[in-house]
Protein backbone atom coordinates (compact mmCIF):
# COMPACT_ATOMS: atom_id res chain seq x y z
CA UNK A 1 0.00 0.00 0.00
CA UNK A 2 1.51 3.33 -0.96
CA UNK A 3 2.03 5.78 2.18
CA UNK A 4 -0.35 8.56 2.15
CA UNK A 5 -0.42 12.41 4.30
CA UNK A 6 -3.42 12.83 6.45
CA UNK A 7 -4.58 16.11 8.02
CA UNK A 8 -6.44 15.92 11.24
CA UNK A 9 -8.85 18.93 11.40
CA UNK A 10 -10.89 19.80 14.43
CA UNK A 11 -12.55 23.23 13.69
CA UNK A 12 -15.55 20.95 13.22
CA UNK A 13 -18.57 21.80 15.66
CA UNK A 14 -19.73 19.24 18.48
CA UNK A 15 -22.14 16.76 17.52
CA UNK A 16 -23.73 17.82 20.83
CA UNK A 17 -23.67 21.39 20.03
CA UNK A 18 -24.84 21.13 16.55
CA UNK A 19 -27.54 18.47 16.87
CA UNK A 20 -29.29 21.36 19.12
CA UNK A 21 -28.80 23.90 16.23
CA UNK A 22 -30.28 21.42 13.86
CA UNK A 23 -33.31 21.21 16.17
CA UNK A 24 -33.96 24.60 17.31
CA UNK A 25 -34.15 25.23 13.57
CA UNK A 26 -36.74 22.43 13.24
CA UNK A 27 -38.66 24.06 15.96
CA UNK A 28 -38.39 27.05 14.56
CA UNK A 29 -39.45 26.29 10.81
CA UNK A 30 -41.93 23.42 11.79
CA UNK A 31 -42.90 24.01 15.66
CA UNK A 32 -42.29 21.79 17.99
CA UNK A 33 -39.71 18.93 17.98
CA UNK A 34 -41.40 15.33 19.31
CA UNK A 35 -39.93 14.41 22.48
CA UNK A 36 -38.73 11.17 21.53
CA UNK A 37 -36.39 12.27 19.03
CA UNK A 38 -34.20 13.97 22.00
CA UNK A 39 -34.47 10.81 24.11
CA UNK A 40 -33.64 8.25 21.18
CA UNK A 41 -30.22 10.14 20.90
CA UNK A 42 -27.62 8.57 23.33
CA UNK A 43 -25.73 11.06 25.07
CA UNK A 44 -22.60 9.09 24.80
CA UNK A 45 -21.49 5.36 22.86
CA UNK A 46 -19.11 5.05 25.56
CA UNK A 47 -20.55 1.78 27.18
CA UNK A 48 -21.63 0.36 24.21
CA UNK A 49 -18.08 0.66 23.39
CA UNK A 50 -16.75 -0.99 26.14
CA UNK A 51 -19.11 -3.93 25.79
CA UNK A 52 -18.08 -4.79 22.45
CA UNK A 53 -14.71 -3.95 22.07
CA UNK A 54 -13.31 -7.23 23.79
CA UNK A 55 -15.43 -9.25 20.76
CA UNK A 56 -13.87 -7.26 17.71
CA UNK A 57 -10.36 -8.09 16.44
CA UNK A 58 -7.84 -6.84 14.08
CA UNK A 59 -6.37 -8.91 11.07
CA UNK A 60 -3.54 -9.43 9.30
CA UNK A 61 -2.66 -11.68 6.59
CA UNK A 62 0.39 -13.09 5.02
CA UNK A 63 0.78 -13.63 0.78
CA UNK A 64 3.76 -15.07 -1.01
CA UNK A 65 4.03 -13.26 -4.37
CA UNK A 66 5.47 -15.08 -7.05
CA UNK A 67 8.84 -14.38 -8.46
CA UNK A 68 8.56 -11.08 -10.93
CA UNK A 69 9.21 -10.63 -14.03
CA UNK A 70 10.51 -7.81 -15.94
CA UNK A 71 6.92 -6.11 -17.59
CA UNK A 72 6.82 -6.63 -21.47
CA UNK A 73 7.87 -4.17 -23.66
CA UNK A 74 8.43 -1.38 -21.03
CA UNK A 75 12.49 -2.42 -20.40
CA UNK A 76 14.37 -4.14 -23.64
CA UNK A 77 17.05 -6.53 -22.25
CA UNK A 78 20.31 -5.56 -22.27
CA UNK A 79 19.06 -1.94 -21.32
CA UNK A 80 21.19 -0.26 -18.75
CA UNK A 81 17.94 0.36 -16.36
CA UNK A 82 16.89 -3.53 -16.77
CA UNK A 83 18.96 -3.82 -13.52
CA UNK A 84 17.21 -1.37 -11.53
CA UNK A 85 13.49 -2.63 -12.51
CA UNK A 86 14.30 -5.99 -11.43
CA UNK A 87 15.67 -4.39 -8.34
CA UNK A 88 12.38 -2.84 -8.11
CA UNK A 89 10.67 -5.99 -8.21
CA UNK A 90 12.34 -7.98 -6.00
CA UNK A 91 15.41 -9.11 -4.76
CA UNK A 92 16.89 -10.90 -8.12
CA UNK A 93 13.39 -11.25 -9.04
CA UNK A 94 12.58 -13.54 -6.08
CA UNK A 95 9.23 -14.04 -4.05
CA UNK A 96 7.97 -11.52 -1.96
CA UNK A 97 6.06 -11.39 1.31
CA UNK A 98 3.12 -9.18 1.12
CA UNK A 99 0.90 -7.83 4.32
CA UNK A 100 -2.59 -6.75 4.37
CA UNK A 101 -4.91 -5.54 7.09
CA UNK A 102 -8.21 -6.14 7.88
CA UNK A 103 -10.63 -6.68 11.11
CA UNK A 104 -13.14 -9.35 11.89
CA UNK A 105 -15.20 -10.23 14.73
CA UNK A 106 -15.68 -13.45 17.51
CA UNK A 107 -19.06 -15.21 17.04
CA UNK A 108 -18.58 -18.01 19.83
CA UNK A 109 -16.41 -18.39 23.12
CA UNK A 110 -15.02 -21.36 21.34
CA UNK A 111 -12.98 -19.18 18.94
CA UNK A 112 -14.95 -19.15 16.27
CA UNK A 113 -14.26 -15.22 13.68
CA UNK A 114 -16.21 -14.10 10.82
CA UNK A 115 -14.22 -11.53 8.43
CA UNK A 116 -14.39 -10.62 4.63
CA UNK A 117 -13.82 -13.60 1.98
CA UNK A 118 -11.24 -10.51 0.20
CA UNK A 119 -9.65 -9.91 3.37
CA UNK A 120 -7.94 -13.46 3.58
CA UNK A 121 -8.54 -14.96 0.00
CA UNK A 122 -5.10 -16.34 -0.75
CA UNK A 123 -3.28 -15.16 2.51
CA UNK A 124 -0.15 -18.38 3.37
CA UNK A 125 -1.10 -17.11 7.26
CA UNK A 126 -3.84 -15.68 9.09
CA UNK A 127 -2.80 -14.00 12.13
CA UNK A 128 -5.73 -12.39 14.99
CA UNK A 129 -4.92 -10.03 17.38
CA UNK A 130 -7.37 -9.47 20.31
CA UNK A 131 -8.81 -6.12 21.67
CA UNK A 132 -6.88 -7.21 25.42
CA UNK A 133 -3.56 -8.47 24.19
CA UNK A 134 -2.26 -11.26 22.22
CA UNK A 135 -2.34 -13.08 18.85
CA UNK A 136 -3.11 -16.14 17.56
CA UNK A 137 -3.04 -17.92 14.09
CA UNK A 138 -6.54 -18.30 12.45
CA UNK A 139 -7.23 -21.46 9.84
CA UNK A 140 -9.99 -20.97 7.65
CA UNK A 141 -12.99 -22.88 8.20
CA UNK A 142 -15.08 -22.03 4.65
CA UNK A 143 -15.75 -18.73 2.47
CA UNK A 144 -18.15 -17.76 0.23
CA UNK A 145 -17.20 -15.58 -2.28
CA UNK A 146 -20.79 -14.73 -3.40
CA UNK A 147 -21.79 -12.92 0.06
CA UNK A 148 -17.83 -11.67 0.62
CA UNK A 149 -17.83 -13.70 3.88
CA UNK A 150 -15.42 -16.27 5.39
CA UNK A 151 -15.45 -18.08 8.95
CA UNK A 152 -12.25 -18.67 10.86
CA UNK A 153 -11.13 -20.43 13.81
CA UNK A 154 -8.44 -19.96 16.45
CA UNK A 155 -7.51 -22.47 18.85
CA UNK A 156 -8.89 -20.81 22.11
CA UNK A 157 -11.96 -20.92 24.86
CA UNK A 158 -13.32 -18.85 27.26
CA UNK A 159 -13.74 -15.58 24.38
CA UNK A 160 -15.61 -13.06 24.66
CA UNK A 161 -17.70 -12.71 21.76
CA UNK A 162 -20.76 -11.01 19.85
CA UNK A 163 -24.01 -12.29 18.82
CA UNK A 164 -26.11 -11.44 15.60
CA UNK A 165 -29.09 -9.12 15.27
CA UNK A 166 -31.95 -9.30 12.97
CA UNK A 167 -30.89 -6.63 10.32
CA UNK A 168 -34.16 -7.24 8.84
CA UNK A 169 -35.92 -4.69 12.11
CA UNK A 170 -33.15 -1.98 11.34
CA UNK A 171 -34.68 1.09 9.74
CA UNK A 172 -33.38 3.77 8.19
CA UNK A 173 -32.48 6.58 10.50
CA UNK A 174 -31.44 3.78 13.47
CA UNK A 175 -27.75 4.81 15.31
CA UNK A 176 -25.30 2.08 14.53
CA UNK A 177 -21.78 1.59 15.05
CA UNK A 178 -18.87 0.48 13.20
CA UNK A 179 -15.51 -0.81 14.81
CA UNK A 180 -12.39 -2.49 13.35
CA UNK A 181 -8.69 -1.30 11.97
CA UNK A 182 -9.32 1.49 9.45
CA UNK A 183 -5.84 2.05 7.55
CA UNK A 184 -4.60 0.23 10.80
CA UNK A 185 -5.34 2.34 13.32
CA UNK A 186 -6.81 -0.72 15.22
CA UNK A 187 -9.86 -0.79 17.45
CA UNK A 188 -11.14 2.05 16.05
CA UNK A 189 -15.24 2.93 16.41
CA UNK A 190 -16.78 5.66 14.53
CA UNK A 191 -20.74 6.10 14.53
CA UNK A 192 -23.64 6.97 12.39
CA UNK A 193 -26.75 6.24 11.12
CA UNK A 194 -28.58 3.62 8.43
CA UNK A 195 -28.49 5.56 5.58
CA UNK A 196 -30.25 2.81 3.48
CA UNK A 197 -31.43 -0.92 3.39
CA UNK A 198 -31.55 -3.26 0.74
CA UNK A 199 -28.55 -2.07 -0.86
CA UNK A 200 -27.58 -4.00 -4.35
CA UNK A 201 -23.74 -3.91 -5.56
CA UNK A 202 -22.51 -6.64 -7.76
CA UNK A 203 -23.96 -9.96 -6.44
CA UNK A 204 -26.88 -12.21 -6.46
CA UNK A 205 -27.39 -12.27 -3.35
CA UNK A 206 -26.36 -8.59 -2.69
CA UNK A 207 -28.39 -7.15 0.84
CA UNK A 208 -26.47 -3.97 1.87
CA UNK A 209 -26.97 -1.70 4.45
CA UNK A 210 -26.12 2.06 3.36
CA UNK A 211 -24.39 3.67 6.32
CA UNK A 212 -22.59 6.88 6.69
CA UNK A 213 -20.47 5.46 9.44
CA UNK A 214 -16.76 6.49 8.93
CA UNK A 215 -15.52 3.29 7.13
CA UNK A 216 -11.82 3.35 5.71
CA UNK A 217 -9.40 0.23 4.46
CA UNK A 218 -8.76 -2.04 7.04
CA UNK A 219 -12.84 -1.97 8.24
CA UNK A 220 -13.47 -4.65 5.81
CA UNK A 221 -14.71 -7.75 7.39
CA UNK A 222 -15.25 -5.63 10.88
CA UNK A 223 -19.27 -5.53 12.76
CA UNK A 224 -21.85 -2.95 12.38
CA UNK A 225 -23.73 -2.50 16.17
CA UNK A 226 -27.26 -1.75 16.47
CA UNK A 227 -27.35 0.05 19.53
CA UNK A 228 -28.24 -3.19 22.06
CA UNK A 229 -24.66 -4.46 20.92
CA UNK A 230 -25.90 -6.73 17.97
CA UNK A 231 -24.16 -7.43 14.70
CA UNK A 232 -26.72 -6.32 12.41
CA UNK A 233 -23.60 -5.85 9.16
CA UNK A 234 -20.54 -6.66 8.29
CA UNK A 235 -18.60 -3.91 6.89
CA UNK A 236 -17.66 -4.84 3.44
CA UNK A 237 -17.12 -2.05 0.81
CA UNK A 238 -17.28 1.73 0.50
CA UNK A 239 -18.76 4.32 -2.39
CA UNK A 240 -15.25 7.02 -2.65
CA UNK A 241 -14.07 8.61 -5.59
CA UNK A 242 -10.26 8.94 -3.14
CA UNK A 243 -10.20 5.52 -1.74
CA UNK A 244 -11.28 7.12 1.90
CA UNK A 245 -14.44 7.47 3.28
CA UNK A 246 -17.05 10.33 2.20
CA UNK A 247 -19.78 8.74 4.24
CA UNK A 248 -21.38 6.13 1.59
CA UNK A 249 -20.70 2.48 3.52
CA UNK A 250 -21.91 -0.81 2.97
CA UNK A 251 -22.58 -3.61 4.93
CA UNK A 252 -23.86 -7.40 3.93
CA UNK A 253 -26.96 -7.54 6.21
CA UNK A 254 -26.57 -9.52 9.07
CA UNK A 255 -29.53 -12.09 8.53
CA UNK A 256 -27.63 -12.75 4.82
CA UNK A 257 -24.31 -13.78 7.36
CA UNK A 258 -25.74 -15.56 9.58
CA UNK A 259 -27.15 -18.15 6.87
CA UNK A 260 -23.84 -17.97 5.41
CA UNK A 261 -22.00 -18.69 8.39
CA UNK A 262 -24.06 -21.77 10.00
CA UNK A 263 -23.14 -23.24 6.60
CA UNK A 264 -19.61 -22.98 6.52
CA UNK A 265 -19.39 -23.94 10.34
CA UNK A 266 -21.32 -27.28 9.30
CA UNK A 267 -20.36 -28.01 6.28
CA UNK A 268 -17.04 -26.29 5.25
CA UNK A 269 -18.76 -24.61 2.35
CA UNK A 270 -22.41 -23.11 1.34
CA UNK A 271 -25.84 -25.35 0.23
CA UNK A 272 -27.77 -22.76 -1.48
CA UNK A 273 -31.44 -24.05 -2.82
CA UNK A 274 -32.03 -24.29 -6.55
CA UNK A 275 -35.22 -23.99 -8.31
CA UNK A 276 -33.42 -24.39 -12.52
CA UNK A 277 -35.52 -21.28 -13.63
CA UNK A 278 -34.27 -18.24 -15.96
CA UNK A 279 -35.93 -15.42 -15.13
CA UNK A 280 -36.63 -11.71 -15.50
CA UNK A 281 -38.43 -9.00 -14.49
CA UNK A 282 -41.41 -7.97 -15.30
CA UNK A 283 -41.68 -4.33 -16.51
CA UNK A 284 -44.76 -1.78 -16.69
CA UNK A 285 -44.94 -2.65 -20.44
CA UNK A 286 -45.88 -6.40 -19.71
CA UNK A 287 -48.24 -5.78 -17.62
CA UNK A 288 -51.00 -5.69 -20.49
CA UNK A 289 -49.29 -8.31 -22.35
CA UNK A 290 -49.88 -10.88 -19.72
CA UNK A 291 -53.23 -12.33 -18.97
CA UNK A 292 -54.55 -11.37 -14.86
CA UNK A 293 -51.31 -9.68 -14.28
CA UNK A 294 -52.61 -6.49 -12.45
CA UNK A 295 -48.90 -4.58 -12.02
CA UNK A 296 -45.42 -5.26 -12.36
CA UNK A 297 -43.96 -7.78 -10.03
CA UNK A 298 -43.59 -11.21 -9.11
CA UNK A 299 -40.56 -13.16 -11.91
CA UNK A 300 -41.38 -14.00 -15.46
CA UNK A 301 -40.04 -17.57 -16.28
CA UNK A 302 -37.94 -17.73 -19.25
CA UNK A 303 -37.03 -21.01 -19.82
CA UNK A 304 -37.09 -24.12 -17.60
CA UNK A 305 -34.21 -27.04 -18.19
CA UNK A 306 -34.01 -30.41 -16.57
CA UNK A 307 -34.05 -29.70 -13.05
CA UNK A 308 -36.68 -29.40 -10.10
CA UNK A 309 -39.17 -26.72 -11.48
CA UNK A 310 -39.40 -28.65 -14.75
CA UNK A 311 -40.04 -32.17 -12.63
CA UNK A 312 -42.71 -29.64 -10.69
CA UNK A 313 -44.66 -29.16 -13.61
CA UNK A 314 -43.47 -24.82 -14.17
CA UNK A 315 -43.48 -23.33 -17.87
CA UNK A 316 -41.73 -21.23 -19.45
CA UNK A 317 -44.25 -17.87 -19.68
CA UNK A 318 -45.11 -18.77 -15.99
CA UNK A 319 -45.01 -15.54 -13.60
CA UNK A 320 -43.82 -16.58 -10.16
CA UNK A 321 -45.58 -14.71 -7.65
CA UNK A 322 -45.10 -16.48 -4.59
CA UNK A 323 -42.54 -19.01 -2.69
CA UNK A 324 -42.64 -20.68 0.12
CA UNK A 325 -46.13 -18.21 0.77
CA UNK A 326 -44.34 -14.88 0.48
CA UNK A 327 -44.87 -12.31 -2.25
CA UNK A 328 -42.02 -12.57 -4.85
CA UNK A 329 -41.51 -8.74 -5.82
CA UNK A 330 -38.96 -9.38 -8.67
CA UNK A 331 -35.79 -11.43 -9.73
CA UNK A 332 -33.63 -10.83 -7.27
CA UNK A 333 -35.84 -11.22 -4.13
CA UNK A 334 -36.76 -14.52 -5.31
CA UNK A 335 -33.22 -15.34 -5.69
CA UNK A 336 -32.36 -14.60 -2.38
CA UNK A 337 -35.49 -16.78 -1.38
CA UNK A 338 -34.90 -19.63 -3.34
CA UNK A 339 -31.05 -19.40 -2.52
CA UNK A 340 -31.49 -19.53 1.64
CA UNK A 341 -33.96 -22.23 1.37
CA UNK A 342 -33.08 -25.63 2.62
CA UNK A 343 -31.58 -28.08 -0.45
CA UNK A 344 -34.09 -31.15 -0.58
CA UNK A 345 -37.10 -29.04 0.79
CA UNK A 346 -40.34 -28.94 -0.37
CA UNK A 347 -41.73 -25.62 -1.02
CA UNK A 348 -45.02 -24.15 -2.17
CA UNK A 349 -44.90 -22.36 -5.38
CA UNK A 350 -47.32 -20.05 -6.99
CA UNK A 351 -47.66 -19.22 -10.29
CA UNK A 352 -49.59 -17.09 -12.70
CA UNK A 353 -50.15 -19.18 -15.84
CA UNK A 354 -53.16 -17.73 -18.26
CA UNK A 355 -54.97 -15.85 -15.94
CA UNK A 356 -55.26 -18.77 -13.22
CA UNK A 357 -52.81 -19.01 -10.09
CA UNK A 358 -51.62 -22.58 -9.94
CA UNK A 359 -50.15 -24.02 -7.09
CA UNK A 360 -47.19 -26.39 -7.60
CA UNK A 361 -44.94 -28.67 -5.14
CA UNK A 362 -41.05 -28.00 -6.08
CA UNK A 363 -37.94 -29.83 -4.19
CA UNK A 364 -35.30 -27.35 -4.25
CA UNK A 365 -31.75 -28.78 -6.14
CA UNK A 366 -28.88 -27.91 -4.73
CA UNK A 367 -27.35 -24.60 -6.48
CA UNK A 368 -23.39 -25.74 -6.41
CA UNK A 369 -23.54 -28.79 -7.78
CA UNK A 370 -26.41 -27.27 -10.69
CA UNK A 371 -24.02 -25.02 -11.25
CA UNK A 372 -20.61 -27.40 -11.53
CA UNK A 373 -22.93 -29.30 -14.15
CA UNK A 374 -24.87 -27.10 -16.38
CA UNK A 375 -23.38 -24.46 -18.54
CA UNK A 376 -25.11 -21.12 -17.27
CA UNK A 377 -26.88 -20.41 -13.84
CA UNK A 378 -30.29 -20.69 -13.93
CA UNK A 379 -31.30 -17.68 -12.70
CA UNK A 380 -31.43 -14.72 -13.94
CA UNK A 381 -28.21 -13.88 -15.81
CA UNK A 382 -26.85 -10.41 -13.86
CA UNK A 383 -23.65 -9.45 -15.41
CA UNK A 384 -21.13 -7.99 -12.50
CA UNK A 385 -20.20 -4.53 -12.34
CA UNK A 386 -17.70 -2.45 -10.88
CA UNK A 387 -17.08 1.35 -10.64
CA UNK A 388 -13.03 2.16 -11.11
CA UNK A 389 -11.88 5.40 -12.04
CA UNK A 390 -15.04 7.39 -12.41
CA UNK A 391 -16.45 4.86 -14.87
CA UNK A 392 -19.08 1.91 -13.97
CA UNK A 393 -17.89 -0.91 -15.84
CA UNK A 394 -20.03 -4.46 -16.72
CA UNK A 395 -19.05 -7.14 -17.78
CA UNK A 396 -20.91 -8.41 -21.00
CA UNK A 397 -23.81 -10.31 -21.27
CA UNK A 398 -26.17 -11.17 -24.14
CA UNK A 399 -28.69 -8.31 -23.41
CA UNK A 400 -25.61 -5.96 -23.57
CA UNK A 401 -24.02 -7.04 -26.45
CA UNK A 402 -27.12 -6.83 -28.40
CA UNK A 403 -28.19 -3.03 -26.84
CA UNK A 404 -24.52 -1.81 -28.07
CA UNK A 405 -24.07 -3.89 -31.08
CA UNK A 406 -21.07 -5.55 -29.56
CA UNK A 407 -19.82 -9.05 -31.51
CA UNK A 408 -17.61 -10.68 -28.74
CA UNK A 409 -18.42 -12.19 -25.30
CA UNK A 410 -15.32 -10.71 -24.02
CA UNK A 411 -13.82 -7.57 -22.50
CA UNK A 412 -15.47 -5.28 -20.19
CA UNK A 413 -18.30 -2.51 -21.08
CA UNK A 414 -17.87 1.22 -20.21
CA UNK A 415 -21.72 2.04 -18.74
CA UNK A 416 -20.84 5.65 -17.74
CA UNK A 417 -18.11 8.10 -17.61
CA UNK A 418 -18.31 10.32 -14.82
CA UNK A 419 -18.49 13.85 -15.35
CA UNK A 420 -14.27 15.55 -14.88
CA UNK A 421 -12.80 12.22 -14.42
CA UNK A 422 -9.47 11.43 -15.89
CA UNK A 423 -11.21 8.66 -18.24
CA UNK A 424 -13.78 11.68 -19.70
CA UNK A 425 -10.81 13.85 -20.27
CA UNK A 426 -9.09 10.91 -21.83
CA UNK A 427 -12.27 10.57 -23.98
CA UNK A 428 -13.70 7.37 -22.77
CA UNK A 429 -17.67 7.21 -22.91
CA UNK A 430 -20.47 5.05 -22.81
CA UNK A 431 -20.25 1.73 -24.94
CA UNK A 432 -16.50 1.83 -25.42
CA UNK A 433 -15.27 -1.92 -24.59
CA UNK A 434 -11.81 -2.45 -23.09
CA UNK A 435 -10.75 -5.51 -24.31
CA UNK A 436 -6.73 -5.16 -23.28
CA UNK A 437 -4.92 -3.70 -20.16
CA UNK A 438 -1.25 -3.54 -19.96
CA UNK A 439 -0.80 -5.17 -23.27
CA UNK A 440 -3.05 -8.38 -22.24
CA UNK A 441 -6.14 -9.71 -22.96
CA UNK A 442 -9.21 -8.36 -21.03
CA UNK A 443 -11.93 -10.82 -20.55
CA UNK A 444 -14.02 -9.65 -17.53
CA UNK A 445 -13.51 -7.48 -14.31
CA UNK A 446 -11.65 -9.48 -12.17
CA UNK A 447 -8.70 -9.38 -15.32
CA UNK A 448 -8.99 -5.81 -15.74
CA UNK A 449 -8.29 -5.64 -11.47
CA UNK A 450 -5.60 -8.03 -11.72
CA UNK A 451 -3.89 -5.55 -14.30
CA UNK A 452 -4.46 -2.75 -12.28
CA UNK A 453 -2.74 -4.04 -9.39
CA UNK A 454 0.21 -5.78 -11.48
CA UNK A 455 0.73 -1.97 -12.79
CA UNK A 456 1.05 -0.03 -9.23
CA UNK A 457 2.88 -3.40 -8.14
CA UNK A 458 6.05 -2.30 -10.57
CA UNK A 459 5.20 1.41 -9.95
CA UNK A 460 3.46 2.44 -12.89
CA UNK A 461 1.42 5.61 -12.58
CA UNK A 462 -0.62 4.82 -15.77
CA UNK A 463 -2.39 1.93 -17.36
CA UNK A 464 -2.55 1.63 -21.36
CA UNK A 465 -6.07 0.31 -22.11
CA UNK A 466 -7.21 -1.03 -25.43
CA UNK A 467 -10.37 0.37 -26.51
CA UNK A 468 -12.55 -0.58 -29.03
CA UNK A 469 -15.59 1.86 -30.19
CA UNK A 470 -17.13 0.85 -33.22
CA UNK A 471 -14.94 -2.46 -34.02
CA UNK A 472 -12.30 0.59 -34.26
CA UNK A 473 -9.59 0.26 -31.79
CA UNK A 474 -7.07 3.14 -30.01
CA UNK A 475 -5.37 2.88 -26.75
CA UNK A 476 -5.81 5.06 -24.05
CA UNK A 477 -3.24 5.65 -20.77
CA UNK A 478 -5.36 6.17 -17.92
CA UNK A 479 -4.10 7.65 -14.57
CA UNK A 480 -3.99 4.46 -11.92
CA UNK A 481 -2.42 6.44 -9.33
CA UNK A 482 -4.58 6.32 -5.42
Amino acid sequence: MSSNTFAITSNRPKLGGMLSAIALSVALIAGPVPQVLAQDRPASFAELAEQISPAVVNITTTTTIAASTLPQGVVPEGSPFEDLFRDFNGPQGGPRRSNALGSGFVISEDGYVVTNNHVIEGADEIMIEFFEGGEMKAEVVGTDPNTDIALLKVDATGLDFVEFGDSDTSRVGDWVLAMGNPLGQGFSVSAGIVSARNRELSGTYDDYIQTDAAINRGNSGGPLFNLDGEVIGVNTAILSPNGGSIGIGFSMASNVVKNVVDQLKEYGETRRGWLGVRIQDVTEDMVDAIVGLEQTGGALVTDVPVGPAMDAGVKAGDVIIRFDGKEVANTRELVRMVGNAPVGAEVDVTVLRDGDEVELAVTLGRRETAESVLPATMEPDVPATADLFGMTLSELSEELSTQYGINTDRGVLVLSVEPGSDAEDKGLREGDLITEAGQQPVENIDDLETRISEARDAGRRSLLLLIRRGGEPRFVALNIEE
